[in-house]
């Protein structure tokens, strides 16, 4: 089943269970798919750009989650963290640190990276060999560390 297969029906189940900021996520989750439907003008959406939707929404919740917890909103903090949950529940896990240290190592090592300057190479070389998979936050921190800058 389709990631987007399993947001509908999770809609349904969050639906009879009168689970309203369940609801509420999912329907923003499922907006979020529709929209790409139409840009891209396709029938149905491929598990990786529905993950690549998914880490978007998951990104933007943060973002709001920081920002309320700043401005001492702790309700609608609260509110986020329940959305940002739902959205978690469907994305596959990213590696940990001591795995995304070996693939920056082996990104090094793979593109003869010696110094900060490298960074570029290095993370591109990252990126396209492990999107999806890997934290891009914490695999900039190792770059930084490894390369010494």
């Amino acid at each position: 089943m389709s990631i987007e297969q399993r947001v509908t029906e999770e809609m349904k189940v969050a639906m009879r269970a009168k689970d309203k900021v369940r609801l509420i996520a999912l329907k923003g989750i499922r907006a979020a798919f529709i929209e790409a439907l139409k840009e891209d003008g396709s029938e149905s959406l491929a598990d990786d750009r529905a993950t690549t939707i998914l880490r978007r929404l998951a990104k933007q919740r943060r973002e709001s989650i920081e920002a309320y917890e700043q401005g001492s909103r702790a309700d609608l903090a609260a509110l986020e963290r329940a959305e940002l949950e739902v959205i978690d529940a469907f994305l596959p896990s990213l590696a940990d640190e001591e795995t995304t240290r070996a693939w920056v190592e082996e990104a090094i090592a793979s593109t003869g990276a010696s110094s900060p300057g490298d960074m570029g190479r290095v993370m591109g070389a990252l990126m396209s060999a492990h999107r999806g998979d890997l934290d891009g936050k914490l695999a900039n921190r190792l770059v930084r560390e490894l390369l010494g800058s």
